[in-house]
């Protein structure tokens, strides 16, 4: 009787999550747990004061920056997430490698700095000659977007720390990366220009990118896994040619917690009357999540980047000649209340910094 109620118990489906809270990744309790961490590495600021390597923004931004004379060197450190294993089961590896590219260079940009340099890390359930193949045309081409050389890195093989999703066939992996890039310190973008009624720039997504993968993967059937296994867009050309014509106040990368990036930026707000809606071809999949899942739309633009990848923040004759000049399309502007509001027909969504 018990080994019936086993297989019984079995065939019982587990509610699909509607949230990303419920597939596990609690955005707001993590930004809650991790304030005494960041207190405790800010006081190690002071280790550098006075000597070569002074920091030069607080622990928040997209990339922090350390002073070298008259240039900030900035880092950032990044992964691919759960887009991992969308990479074993689909047996494919040749993309994430860009993903993990674009996930740190992508960030760099935000602070108006040169990508210029990366060292990677991979960590393996066992030698696996097709996966690290296909990892490294991965970030072969993922650098020859952002025009970054990979300077070194680690592979670990830790059998007893990462599990794939088939533990027989030992194809579990993770990957990471730290980028390095530079700035003079007098062009160093930290959103303090940034003023109401500044126009908000975006730039489209490639489609799901990196973030949101706990979600999506719980709700969508597998069909849908080559699409959400497409690359993070890499935006690097384009952002330097603009920061290097126009003045720009703000840039912001659109990845995990969705358009409350944008408060990063600012004590300012954020009033989006121009999304793009979820029939373009790049956010159908966003359409297809939320159908499935049965997503309010809070939900979805709280944790997906809904077609946006990247913004510019400008004052509206430069923000004029952007949209003239390359291919983004104005989404709406800076208000005074800090908070995202977005207007689409008749959706009204209004986002705060903490939910």
């Amino acid at each position: 009787m018990n080994n019936e109620n086993n297989r019984i118990m079995k065939t019982i489906k587990q509610p699909k999550p509607a949230t990303y809270k419920q597939a596990g990744v609690d955005i707001d309790k993590r930004q809650e747990v991790m304030k005494n961490f960041i207190n405790l590495m800010s006081a190690t600021f002071k280790f550098r004061d006075k000597r070569t390597g002074k920091v030069l923004m607080d622990v928040g931004n997209y990339a922090n920056l350390i002073e070298f004379g008259d240039y900030g060197i900035a880092f950032k450190t990044d992964g691919v997430g759960t887009k991992v294993l969308i990479a074993q089961e689909l047996d494919k590896y040749d993309t994430v490698g860009i993903d993990m590219i674009a996930m740190n260079v992508n960030d760099l940009i935000c602070v108006g700095a040169e990508p210029i340099a990366l060292v990677d890390y991979i960590a393996l359930q066992s030698v696996n000659e097709k996966i690290l193949n296909g990892i490294a045309k991965g970030i072969y081409e993922g650098a020859k977007q952002a025009k970054v050389a990979i300077i070194g890195g680690e592979t670990a093989i830790v059998p007893d720390l990462i599990k794939g999703i088939n533990d027989k066939k030992k194809i579990g992996f993770d990957l990471s990366g730290t980028a390095l890039g530079i700035v003079r310190k007098d062009k160093i973008i930290d959103g303090s220009k940034i003023m109401v009624n500044d126009v908000v720039i975006g730039f489209d997504s490639s489609g799901i990118h990196s973030n949101g993968l706990t979600l999506a993967r719980k709700v969508l059937p597998k069909k849908f896994y080559p699409e959400i296994l497409t690359p993070t867009m890499i935006y690097v050309k384009e952002i330097l040619e603009i920061i290097n014509k126009y003045d720009v106040h703000g840039l912001a990368h659109i990845t995990g917690g969705g358009y409350r990036n944008l408060l990063r930026l600012t004590k300012h707000g954020f009033k989006l009357e121009n999304l793009p809606d979820l029939n373009e071809r790049h956010t159908k999949i966003f359409a297809k999540i939320q159908e499935y899942g049965n997503i309010n739309d809070e939900e979805m633009y709280n944790t997906f980047n809904m077609g946006i990848g990247f913004c510019v923040i400008a004052n509206k004759k430069d923000a004029s000649e952007i949209l003239k000049n390359y291919n983004c399309r104005e989404i709406g502007k800076v208000i005074a209340e800090h908070k995202v509001l977005i207007e689409m027909g008749d959706k009204k969504i209004e986002i705060l910094k903490e939910k």
